[in-house]
C-alpha cells in the first residue's frame, strides 16, 4: 500500500465533481487499481455515481461509500495476488460470481471473497458498502485454512462483524492520514477483528479478544458519543447499557488510552461548541444558547473549560470566525 511522506493516505472521490465522460476512467484507475485490481463497467444507461472514501493501511485497503449499479470484474490478466476481499452490503446488495460459484450479497449481509480469481460483482440500485482488502499472508496465521471461510453470507449487525464494520467506518470518518506506527496498530486491530469474524484459531482468538476487540469496542463507543444529538448528562452507565457492557469495563477502555470517560465526553461537548461558534449559521444565537446546545448546563464551567482547551474564549472564536 502506498504512503505519502511516511503517512498512510486517506482520500475521497465523488463522481458528481467530475464530467460525465471522465467518471468511469477515474473509477477504473482509483477503485479498480488501488483497491481491487479490477475493471469497472456500466450495467445500464444511467449516469455513473459514486461517493467513495479510500484509506490505505499496511497490507489493508478500505473503501466505503455508495454507488449506482456497476459491474466490477476480474479477468485472468488482472490476477496478481491471493488477497481476501470483504464486501459488506449495508443497503442495495449485489450479485457475486467467483469461478463457478455464485452468491447474492443481500442488504445487511457481508461476504468474504477469495482474491486472485476470475469473477465479477454486479451491484444493485441503492448500493451502500464497506470493502476491505486484506493480504492473505497476514490473515493466514490467525485462521489456519482461510479458503473454507469464503463465500458465506454473514449478517452485518451481529457479533464481531458488527464491530469490524463499525471500526472501519469510524476510521473513514477521519480525514487525516495516519502516521506509520498508528497505521500499523490500526491494521493489526482490523486483522484481529477479521480473524474473530471468520473463526480464529484458539491462540489467535485470545490475542484478538484482548487487542482488536477492545479497540473496536472503544471506537464504537466514541463514535456513538460523537454522533449523539444530545450530550446532556451522558454517563458511562448509560453508554454501557446500550452496548451491553459493564460501566467498569467502559471506563477501563478509556483508561487504556490514558483518558477518562468524563474527559472524552467533555472534549466532545467542547468540540461541538467550537464548531457552532465558528459557523456563521449560529451567529444569531447567544453563547449561552450554544453552550446549552453543546451539552453544558453551567455557563461559567463552559467558559473555563473552553478557555483551558482552546486557549481562547468563546467570544474570541466567534469574533475570528465572523471576521474571516
Amino acid at each position: 500500500m502506498t504512503r505519502d511522506n511516511g503517512q498512510f493516505a486517506s482520500f475521497r472521490l465523488m463522481t458528481d465533481d467530475l464530467p460525465a465522460q471522465d467518471r468511469l476512467p477515474m473509477l477504473r484507475e482509483v477503485y479498480g487499481r488501488t483497491i481491487l485490481n479490477a475493471d469497472l463497467e456500466q450495467v445500464d444507461d444511467s449516469p455513473i455515481q459514486m461517493d467513495m472514501r479510500v484509506r490505505l493501511l499496511p497490507g489493508i485497503g478500505i473503501a466505503t461509500g455508495s454507488a449506482s449499479p456497476i459491474r466490477v470484474g476480474v479477468t485472468s490478466q488482472m490476477v496478481d495476488n491471493d488477497d481476501v476481499i470483504l464486501l459488506a452490503a449495508l443497503a442495495g446488495g449485489s450479485h457475486m460470481q467467483i469461478g463457478r460459484h455464485e452468491e447474492s450479497v443481500l442488504p445487511g449481509c457481508a461476504m468474504f471473497v477469495p482474491g486472485g480469481q476470475v469473477g465479477a460483482n454486479v451491484t444493485r440500485p441503492g448500493f451502500t458498502y464497506v470493502n476491505l482488502r486484506l493480504e492473505r499472508k497476514a490473515l493466514q496465521p490467525l485462521l489456519g485454512d482461510v479458503s473454507r471461510m469464503m463465500m458465506r453470507p454473514i449478517p452485518v449487525h451481529e457479533g464481531p462483524m458488527r464491530l469490524l464494520l463499525s471500526y472501519a467506518t469510524a476510521l473513514q470518518q477521519m480525514d487525516e492520514a495516519l502516521p506509520g506506527n498508528m497505521a500499523r496498530m490500526v491494521a493489526t486491530h482490523l486483522l484481529d477483528l477479521t480473524a474473530l469474524t471468520l473463526g480464529a484459531t484458539r491462540d489467535a482468538e485470545q490475542v484478538a479478544l484482548g487487542r482488536g476487540l477492545r479497540a473496536a469496542r472503544l471506537a464504537a463507543i466514541k463514535s456513538d458519543i460523537a454522533a449523539r444529538a444530545d450530550l446532556h448528562g451522558i454517563s458511562a452507565e448509560e453508554i454501557a447499557a446500550e452496548h451491553g457492557l459493564s460501566p467498569r469495563y467502559v471506563r477501563k477502555l478509556f483508561e487504556s488510552e490514558g483518558l477518562s470517560f468524563t474527559e472524552f465526553a467533555l472534549g466532545q461537548r467542547l468540540k461541538r461548541a467550537y464548531k457552532m461558534l465558528a459557523d456563521p449559521v449560529w451567529a444569531c444565537r447567544s453563547i449561552t444558547d450554544i453552550a446549552y446546545e453543546a451539552g453544558f448546563n453551567d455557563l461559567s464551567y463552559f467558559n473555563r473549560a473552553f478557555r483551558k482547551r482552546y486557549d481562547a474564549t468563546p467570544t474570541d472564536v466567534r469574533s475570528e470566525a465572523l471576521a474571516a
